[in-house]
């Protein structure tokens, strides 16, 4: 098992000087990859519910206080060696996927070949009419679409692409990726359209572990729905077995009981995370993605510590 860390991307750490000292200490530890969600702006009037809690209500900064993700991770990519560079997730239809092919190729050609995209189809849309981006309800037929478009252009010579919402050709598109084919891309979601899409197009799949309608509390839920992906890869005439699973989870040092009346997972003590990684790796996860929140620098290099002196030992165990 291998573990990544969610780098702040708004509120009081996500400063030059402390986000570079978070992500090289992450890497000194022995983390895979950083990672960096995607907000470009915050509507000032929101009713969209938020599907990853209960009550719909998200957390949000008020004054629209977010770092742009892909320029965080070239920033951080400059300070860095090792660690794979995760936009956690980036919004697809939020970008002109021309524009957002090249950063990634970019990214990836500058970190020598660490970009990994991770691709999400977002849920706030007054944020999607904010920035002018294609239809909320067609979201998934346009991420759809970008991911093929990405791939000719990352692939192709003479990129040639027409869709319904992307189309180019008579065009060159250098330099490629350093990673080949392309960088792998990750797709995030838990409903059964994101479960076939994974399947279809992606080369892994990130799930979260919070989704209320869609509940990934435990390895046996993870196992059951990565079952469906590998059936739909089948149907698509893809290799199941060659389908990455990095599993998004929640910091919290005392168990959380869900609505089943199960443990939530890699919450509790040590010893309980250590049987959850076991347990993770069997149903097929190869990373463990952590959302350490501390209210200062110091509560998250504590955490950030828990996990590198107590958990990860425990995995190689």
């Amino acid at each position: 098992m291998e573990f990544g860390l969610h780098m702040p991307t708004d509120g009081p750490l996500a400063t030059p000087d402390t986000l570079v000292s978070l992500a090289q200490r992450v890497e000194a530890l022995g983390f895979s990859i950083i990672t960096a969600g995607d907000h470009i702006v915050t509507p000032m009037n929101i009713e969209s519910a938020y599907p990853y809690t209960r009550s719909g209500r998200a957390r949000a900064r008020p004054d629209g206080d977010w770092l742009e993700n892909l320029t965080l991770l070239a920033f951080l990519a400059a300070h860095t060696s090792k660690v794979r560079l995760l936009p956690s997730v980036t919004i697809l239809p939020y970008r002109n996927p021309v524009i957002a092919a090249k950063i990634f190729a970019t990214i990836d050609v500058l970190s020598k070949g660490r970009v990994i995209v991770a691709c999400g189809l977002g849920w706030l849309r007054e944020e999607f009419e904010a920035l002018g981006a294609p239809s909320f309800e067609e979201r998934g037929m346009v991420a759809d679409e970008y991911l093929r478009a990405f791939k000719e252009l990352w692939t192709s010579d003479s990129p040639t692409f027409e869709g319904k919402y992307c189309r180019f050709s008579n065009i060159y598109f250098e330099p490629k990726p350093v990673q080949k084919p392309h960088p792998p891309i990750w797709i995030a979601g838990e409903s059964t359209p994101a479960l076939r899409r994974v399947g279809q197009l992606g080369d892994g799949w990130q799930p979260v572990v919070n989704n209320p309608k869609h509940p990934l509390d435990t390895a046996d839920q993870v196992a059951t729905s990565l079952a469906r992906i590998h059936g739909y890869a089948e149907e698509a005439g893809r290799d199941p077995s060659k389908i990455t699973v990095a599993y998004e989870a929640e910091w919290n040092d005392e168990a959380r009981i869900v609505s089943s009346g199960e443990r939530r997972a890699f919450t509790g003590t040590p010893e309980q995370m250590t049987e959850d990684i076991h347990a993770f790796e069997k149903a097929g996860v190869q990373y463990v993605l952590w959302t350490l929140p501390g209210a200062n620098m110091d509560e998250t290099s504590e955490r950030i510590e828990h996990i590198a002196d107590v958990v990860k030992p425990g995995a190689s165990n």
